[in-house]
């Protein structure tokens, strides 16, 4: 019987990203510069990583953190909690199911979908639509499919800046920026 190396089966690790942002939201006036460390899981592509920091700046606060994310089904991508442990906002992105979105609106204050990647947000928002407009905590937004030009920016050691004003998101750094607007699809405005 011949024995197999346990080193073939190790998990692959995921790749560290350390990106220093410049945040200028003029919608909350929130002005500040945060450090992230961004771990990409091996099934995760450079456009979803970089989505997530994105992601990330439209919420930012010293609170707000990355998870394990992709690797885990009981965590957001992206969440803040409270001092007492509590969850004040779930954040995804994709197109999680209607149980999922459930368990995720009865974990926290505030839940937030980010739906990015050609034409399937929309078809995914207009069959789920009616299951999930009952969630008063939900909000759902689509990322323009323009925004997958984030991943010029990504380095293993990044420095970026990024101005919100309305829906309209530039984010960059010394060399390239791109400006995306996020479409709120739920509630309506």
């Amino acid at each position: 019987m011949r024995h197999l190396s346990s080193s073939r089966f190790m998990a692959l690790k995921a790749t560290i990203y350390k990106a220093a942002i410049n945040i200028a939201d003029m919608n909350r006036h929130y002005y500040a510069d945060h450090d992230l460390t961004l771990a990409q899981h091996p099934s995760e592509n450079a456009e979803r990583a970089m989505l997530r920091v994105l992601v990330w700046a439209l919420h930012a606060n010293s609170e707000l953190s990355f998870t394990r994310g992709i690797s885990t089904d009981d965590e957001p991508d992206i969440w803040e909690k409270n001092l007492s442990g509590e969850i004040e906002t779930w954040i995804e992105l994709g197109q999680p199911d209607e149980k999922r979105i459930r368990k995720a609106c009865g974990r926290a204050r505030k839940v937030c979908i980010y739906n990015y990647g050609g034409r399937t947000p929309e078809v995914w928002w207009q069959q789920n639509r009616d299951k999930l407009s009952r969630f008063d905590n939900l909000h759902v937004y689509r990322i323009p499919e323009a925004a997958k030009e984030l991943t010029v920016l990504m380095e293993r050691v990044m420095k970026l800046h990024c101005l919100i004003d309305e829906n309209q998101i530039t984010m960059g750094n010394d060399k390239d920026s791109g400006q995306y607007e996020i479409t709120q699809l739920f509630p309506e405005n």
